[in-house]
């Protein structure tokens, strides 16, 4: 049998936000439900400065400030999580029934991919400590894209010319 937790993922993200901020006693702008469909919309991991670009070209009258203060409002509620890829800028996904992925980050162009490798923490979840319960795992893995991999093996054969 489900939990609430677990039927509460199940409803649609702009009811399970308007039941967050009514229970929190927070109004429900429609500044803070864009910068939900937008995080939910995007196919990539988002920032604060494309956040703020964007909602700025729909038409919202928005400062960095409230982009920001959303988005932690986002992650209380349980509905994005912020993901560092090593190059010192914080982005957003979001939550889905499917949590458990990897991010493969190319450190020359930060191209990111996000891969579903179940497998390769099962070894590692059986292993845990009795008194941790794990909710999500996220394997960040650093190295070049096949691009950049070509890209770099072509200039060194050049320079060995």
């Amino acid at each position: 049998m489900p939990t609430n937790d677990e039927k509460s993922k199940e409803l649609p993200v702009r009811l399970r936000l308007a039941r967050y901020l009514e229970n929190q006693g927070k109004r429900k702008t429609p500044e803070r439900f864009a910068i939900l469909e937008k995080i939910y919309s995007s196919s990539t991991h988002v920032d604060v400065g494309t956040l703020y670009t964007s909602m700025l070209a729909d038409g919202f009258r928005v400062s960095r400030s409230t982009v920001y203060n959303t988005l932690g409002l986002l992650i209380e509620a349980g509905l994005i999580r912020s993901v560092a890829l090593g190059d010192g800028i914080t982005r957003y996904e979001r939550i889905t029934t499917v949590n458990n992925h990897h991010h493969l980050v190319c450190t020359h162009c930060g191209k990111v991919k996000e891969v579903k490798a179940t497998e390769l923490v099962g070894d590692m979840l059986v292993k845990k400590p009795r008194s941790f319960e794990p909710s999500y795992y996220s394997l960040y893995i650093y190295g070049l894209c096949s691009r950049c991999s070509r890209k770099e093996h072509n200039s060194k054969k050049k320079t060995k010319k």
